[in-house]
């Protein structure tokens, strides 16, 4: 039985329908990450978890326990800001311990649980600082300590390292995978980074206008995405979409796409999905992602089906461990991603190999995955 559980969840502001039906699942020691767009409804749902918004329809429950009317004091979860809201005039170590001090724990008790959390997070040194006095990755340090001190059911993150600069939203982001395996308690994120969703969630939901796309592991929702808009959103750089032509030979699958100056791209798909034979003379969207297709040195030497062919290269992009390649296909610009040495050039020919064991189809009419 999940730890958390979200039904049917709606949440309307007026007229305005901003949470549609979601369901979601969550284990318990599990890590949500809910991403999607500006406006998605994301924060709204997290908000809705914490109680700082009341919900529409549907129901939470965490632990068994339904928590839909209970004030958010009551229903045992943390929540760290994306502003930090840490209190100017008080110390570090009373910014980490004041819900204790408000709650009545002992002095005693309250000062060895800011010591345990402050070695956790090394800030040791900065307890008699006031948050003026800290960097901004300290101040989110001492704001994710205020919430751990609190041994909540669920912790939630809402978009915590956006007011970070780049170095920084890395290290931190290892320090709150590094805490989620130490301490394993359930924590729900919301953030618009994808590199944050895919290397701290065990699971990701996807949400667009309300309404929830995909969830799953990453690993799911990178390799399989249930529809263009996630196969499109998940990914840096995106999954390359092209539009391609379907011709039934015999036991096998063609595609067949345009390309400048050359023949059309003509590419057999052995293993095609059954429901793509459905779509014979028609136009369906071939999804693949930049690395899947690469040089032939970089090809994955465990697939089954690498299919070369050579492409026009309009620019090339050094990228240190990598080298990106665009090229055109289907009137759309297909990134390729290869090895930091690939022999490329602007302007000339190329050999790419298709890695087709990692090739997804899309019907465009519905815009789902064709299986």
């Amino acid at each position: 039985m999940s730890f958390l559980q979200i039904r049917n969840l709606e949440k309307a502001f007026g007229n305005v329908k901003v949470l549609k039906g979601i369901d979601l699942d969550v284990e318990e020691g599990g890590f949500l990450v809910l991403v999607g767009p500006s406006g998605c409804g994301k924060s709204t749902l997290l908000n809705s978890i914490a109680g700082l918004e009341t919900i529409t329809g549907g129901s939470i429950s965490i632990g068994g326990r339904v928590i839909d009317g209970l004030h958010p004091s009551q229903r045992d979860i943390a929540m760290v800001f994306q502003s930090y809201a840490l209190y100017p005039n008080m110390t570090v170590a009373g910014n980490i311990g004041f819900g204790m001090e408000i709650r009545g724990v002992p002095k005693p008790e309250r000062a060895q649980a800011i010591a345990s959390v402050a070695e956790m997070l090394q800030i040791g040194h900065l307890l008699d600082r006031k948050p003026s006095q800290l960097s901004g990755g300290q101040r989110q340090r001492v704001a994710i300590g205020r919430a751990l001190v609190r041994k909540p059911q669920v912790f939630l993150f809402d978009e915590p390292l956006s007011n970070l600069d780049a170095k920084l939203r890395v290290d931190m982001r290892t320090e709150i995978k590094r805490l989620h395996q130490r301490m394993g308690t359930t924590i729900v994120y919301v953030t618009h980074d994808q590199i944050e969703a895919m290397t701290l969630a065990t699971k990701i939901a996807v949400l667009k206008d309300g309404v929830l796309q995909q969830s799953g592991t990453p690993a799911e929702i990178y390799n399989n995405p249930a529809n263009l808009f996630v196969a499109d959103f998940m990914g840096s750089p995106a999954m390359n979409l092209i539009p391609v032509k379907i011709s039934q030979n015999g036991s096998g699958v063609t595609i067949s796409t345009h390309r400048e100056d050359q023949e059309p791209l003509v590419l057999g798909v052995p293993n095609a999905p059954s429901g793509l034979s459905a779509h014979d003379g028609k136009e369906v969207i071939f999804g693949i992602r930049p690395e899947a297709l690469t040089d032939r040195d970089g090809a994955d030497r465990n697939a089954r089906d690498i299919v070369e062919s050579e492409c026009l290269i309009e620019v090339v992009e050094p990228a240190g461990s990598d080298t990106f390649a665009v090229t055109r296909l289907g009137q759309k610009h297909v990134t390729a991603r290869l090895r930091a040495d690939a022999n490329v050039a602007a302007g000339k020919r190329a050999k790419l190999a298709f890695n087709l064991d990692k090739a997804v189809f899309f019907d465009p009419a519905s815009g789902l995955r064709i299986a």
